[in-house]
């Protein structure tokens, strides 16, 4: 199913096309109007509104009421106009003067609390950081070990032989030719497993397949001597369809499964996920089967397996990988329907899913850096903005760059209704009471989705706060949601693995993760998918047991003394910010992605990339994405015959199947001598849909 032709690729990053900038797209054009900019800086201006004295479905408000702060870094000054106006009210000027003092806690901490709290902080502190170092220490220990003893010889020039390739055909050949090598080729062809009951596997493929080979027989026999064939052998298969079709059926989704070799997973899974294709392509196809039965039975099949969804983290200018991420599983005609970012994540999200695949081919290349120019302003104009304002960025001017990728003022309706992707962007309130929002074409359908990645991109003392902005019917942009600002949503659900389980069914997520706080601490001691241990056949540990077994211990210790810290409220919230969970969330998914950066990368975490770092930012994403096509391709080979299965059976919500049921139609057209059809009125919709019937 991945497509393996080298002339369906776009151009790569390593060549000379790639660099150059008429090549591309609308590169020189601008989609956003001054309009929309003027419409969005007048929402930032506005003052927050209050339940009290507003009329919160107005987008016009009294500014004069309220003084409010300009970020949550630095408050704002009173102008003269306001001063003013209290020198004038006299005695309540002196009244309100000096700075309002916080309410006490509600919780009431008692004397014992406020007495330990700071000596608390300071010992666990201590104790994190000491084990942050150790756990550095560890790591540079496992890394030299690996450097002496399991890449060495003829093993490490195969694996600088699979790092260099820049296409996934050329990868996959250097992956076997490694897998050969290593020996990893008597693994798959043993079906016994620890992590999979091969026995239940095999039980079934060879019930499948002799299902499936007398139907094709009866079939034969059917067109030669024009009689009926029986339905015994479709019902015997679809239930056993039905059966194995769900999400990680007896462990054939174990992960583990694709951790032992560089491509590929057992021969008899392999031969199961096959035939399980096989099997779902027939039921689709049959005529024995009527339309009402087909399509529950897909219906069914659908909500059991689930859906597969690409999720993109935060990460500054590091999220600059995805590029290569995404450039790979559209090569390889495996990009998820269903997108996900937050933060700098959101930024690639957004131009994912605004754009088709050939648009999307033709911009994924090293000349693409001409447009990410988000941290062009010199230090002699950012200081003094974030100085007055506590952000470094201007939101407007991001938004005028920003709408370059989500093609101007586009909303997450029409942005689906233009690429058939599902674009989510996860944003925070800036209050710290209301819930995180996930913006998608469902839940916010007229928002505007350059609006939904600045809020997602808004981290405290980097960019303020900004007003989602909505499309109205005559195509002017008002506030959204009552004009509340919002703000990076990393810091509560980088991954929102729950919400895309909720709207979308999604039960499969790829997760490339490149936020640099984590990144340090991600480490696979028994290898991960694509990338297995190479040392001992694959049956041992990095860096050995003893190296393995310390940095497990010292990173589940870090954890439990930061949820210490969480959970007894020791540490302080820095501009009105709970920041333990950028630490303490879920940053992984079934596959997790990350890709290999390099030490200069932090200290240009806000700067734009030349080209030149373009194209290696491009080349290492395509070759983290490498090693977890082959996974994906098995798990997106069911779905999509799944979903191609519920696109034949939809009924339009015009037609007669919607009102009455096949047996309604029979008995009311039985007194004409008309018949009915199983599929009249049915019609296949070219549209894409997520929900249920």
């Amino acid at each position: 199913m991945a497509d393996l032709r080298h002339s369906t690729d776009g151009p790569s990053p390593l060549s000379e096309e790639g660099y150059d900038e008429s090549l591309l797209p609308d590169f020189y054009r601008e989609f956003i109007s001054e309009t929309d900019l003027e419409a969005f800086a007048a929402a930032l201006s506005a003052p927050d509104p209050s339940p009290l004295t507003d009329d919160l479905t107005s987008s016009s408000r009294n500014s004069s009421l309220f003084i409010t702060a300009q970020s949550d870094w630095a408050p704002v000054h009173p102008t003269s106009r306001l001063a003013g106006k209290g020198k004038r009210r006299g005695g309540e000027r002196k009244k309100r003067r000096g700075p309002q003092r916080r309410s006490r806690d509600e919780t009431r901490e008692g004397y014992l609390y406020t007495l330990l709290k700071w000596p608390l902080l300071a010992i666990v502190g201590a104790w994190v950081v000491g084990l942050a170092v150790t756990y550095l220490l560890t790591r540079l220990y496992i890394s030299l070990y690996e450097h002496f003893i399991a890449w060495r010889g003829k093993r490490e020039q195969l694996r600088r032989k699979l790092q260099a390739t820049a296409n996934y055909a050329d990868w996959v050949e250097a992956a076997k030719e490694l897998d050969t090598f290593l020996g990893n080729d008597k693994w798959k062809a043993e079906d016994e497993y620890a992590y999979y009951d091969h026995k239940t596997v095999k039980r079934v493929l060879e019930q499948i397949r002799k299902c499936r080979r007398k139907i094709e027989e009866e079939g034969e026999k059917t067109v030669a001597n024009g009689a009926s064939a029986p339905s015994k052998s479709i019902e015997e298969l679809k239930a056993l369809i039905e059966a194995c079709v769900k999400n990680n059926f007896v462990g054939v989704e174990n992960s583990r499964l694709y951790s032992q070799t560089y491509y590929g997973t057992k021969n008899l899974v392999q031969q199961f996920i096959d035939e399980v294709e096989r099997g779902l392509t027939l039921l689709a196809d049959t005529n024995q089967i009527g339309m009402e039965e087909k399509r529950t039975l897909f219906k069914r099949m659908h909500a059991n397996y689930g859906r597969v969804a690409l999720c993109l983290s935060g990460g500054a200018s590091f999220a600059y990988y995805h590029f290569g991420v995404i450039k790979a599983l559209l090569d390889a005609n495996l990009l998820p329907d269903v997108i996900t970012g937050t933060s700098g994540g959101a930024l690639v999200a957004a131009l994912a899913a605004t754009r088709t695949n050939d648009e999307l081919k033709a911009l994924l290349v090293p000349a693409l850096a001409g447009r990410l120019k988000a941290c062009s302003e010199p230090f002699s104009v950012w200081f003094p903005r974030w100085w007055k304002t506590g952000a470094r960025f201007d939101s407007v001017d991001w938004a005028r760059k920003c709408s370059w990728f989500t093609r101007g003022s586009m909303t997450f309706r029409e942005a689906y209704e233009r690429t058939g992707r599902i674009l989510n962007i996860s944003c925070i309130p800036a209050d710290p009471h209301s819930p995180t929002i996930l913006t998608n074409y469902l839940t916010s359908p007229d928002c505007v989705i350059w609006s939904a990645v600045l809020a997602s991109a808004a981290v405290p003392g980097i960019q303020n706060p900004v007003v989602l902005m909505m499309k109205t019917r005559e195509g002017n942009l008002v506030p959204y949601s009552f004009g509340h600002k919002w703000k990076d949503g990393s810091l509560r659900t980088d991954i929102p693995i729950k919400a895309l389980n909720l709207h979308f069914n999604v039960n499969f997520s790829i997760v490339s993760q490149v936020n640099p706080h984590i990144n340090l601490f991600f480490f696979s001691s028994r290898g991960s998918v694509g990338q297995p241990v190479t040392h001992r056949r694959g049956r041992g540990w990095r860096g050995g047991f003893l190296g393995s077994a310390t940095e497990q211990y010292i990173k589940l210790d870090l954890n439990k003394w930061l949820k210490v810290l969480r959970h007894l409220e020791l540490l302080p919230r820095p501009l009105g910010q709970d920041w333990s969970e950028i630490w303490l969330q879920t940053f992984s998914g079934t596959i997790t992605v990350w890709p290999r950066t390099i030490p200069s990368d932090f200290w240009r975490i806000l700067s734009d990339p030349d080209p030149k770092q373009l194209s290696r930012m491009l080349h290492m994403g395509q070759q983290s994405a490498f090693s977890i096509l082959k996974f994906l391709e098995n798990r997106m080979k069911v779905e999509r015959v799944i979903e191609r299965g519920r696109r034949q059976t939809r009924v339009r919500r015009d037609s007669l199947d919607s009102i009455m049921s096949e047996a309604e139609r029979s008995r009311l057209l039985k007194g004409s001598g008309m018949k009915s059809g199983t599929d009249s009125g049915t019609e296949e919709s070219d549209a894409v849909t997520t929900g249920d019937d």
